[in-house]
């Protein structure tokens, strides 16, 4: 028989997305999770739902028969990718299920586009949002005049000379500590003059800006592993590396992004659809995820 059953959580706690180990007689899993983002709201639960979130479980409680509420590592916006968010929620200790049964069951009541890929047993307090370190973003352009119909929701399709030597210097100034200020969006949790008065909150360091051209030339991508990244900063840096290569603006206009906190925030956001969130690094701690027997 399938039970009814909830964490200890409030819903207040849940949102806040406070550190707690699970309640007594509960464990914790982490989840890995790919997806494709185009029919979804984003990862977020959503009011009427539409939220990967939402989706991963309502697939728990059917399977099951568990109520409990997936935290992931961050938000990704309406129609990002994921090649492997992380997540994790707590189920009773009395649940034996194996890793692959875990995956298995989970799968089967999910929509094709959201899979999850890997499930494991994860120390009391690991915390998907919390203990992270780090995250790697990619984001692929399509560059030939033609776009491709299997790229229409996987690509930002920009067509065009490109100054590629001017874009790879611009990437060559992304990496190290920054005031991103000026390449991220406001959330809406306080008003821009008082956001722009707390330079901690919008300091980040870039480990690693790459780019790189795949598919024989048809697509140029950008890929991002940093410290952290505040709301649509990806797209943003994207977009204002695009409006350079096309020749709009000097590399000096960028670099001043980076270096000017005081300046007129960008205003180039890439669509969504080229974005993908490839990796969440963690570190090696006691932490960490074990598998499941």
């Amino acid at each position: 028989m399938r039970r009814r059953m909830s964490s200890s959580l409030s819903e207040k706690e849940t949102a806040l997305g406070l550190r707690h180990g699970p309640a007594p007689g509960w464990k914790r899993l982490r989840f890995t999770v790919a997806y494709c983002g185009t029919p979804w709201r984003g990862w977020q639960s959503q009011d009427g739902g539409g939220g990967i979130q939402d989706e991963i479980n309502k697939a728990i409680a059917k399977a099951t028969g568990i109520t409990t509420s997936v935290q992931g590592s961050g938000r990704t916006d309406a129609g990002v990718h994921a090649l492997a968010q992380i997540a994790h929620g707590d189920v009773p200790e009395t649940v034996r299920m194996s890793g692959a049964s875990w995956t298995d069951a989970l799968n089967a009541c999910l929509p094709p586009t959201i899979r999850i890929t890997q499930v494991e047993d994860a120390h009391p307090q690991f915390h998907a949002r919390f203990d992270a370190c780090g995250k790697v973003y990619r984001y692929r352009i399509w560059r030939p005049k033609l776009l491709s119909p299997f790229e229409a929701d996987r690509a930002w399709h920009v067509y065009g000379p490109l100054d590629l030597d001017a874009l790879r210097g611009c990437c060559e100034k992304l990496v190290g500590e920054h005031n991103f200020i000026r390449l991220s969006a406001n959330r809406g949790d306080m008003p821009e003059t008082v956001r722009r008065t707390l330079p901690e909150k919008t300091t980040r360091t870039i480990h690693r800006a790459e780019m790189r051209e795949t598919d024989g030339g048809n697509v140029l991508e950008f890929e991002f592993e940093g410290s952290g990244f505040l709301y649509k900063m990806v797209r943003l840096i994207t977009g204002s590396l695009l409006h350079v290569g096309r020749g709009r603006e000097p590399k000096e206009w960028f670099q001043s992004l980076l270096t000017d906190p005081t300046g007129k925030q960008s205003n180039q956001t890439a669509p969504a659809q080229g974005l993908y969130l490839v990796k969440v690094l963690y570190p090696d701690n006691p932490r960490a995820a074990a598998d499941l027997p």
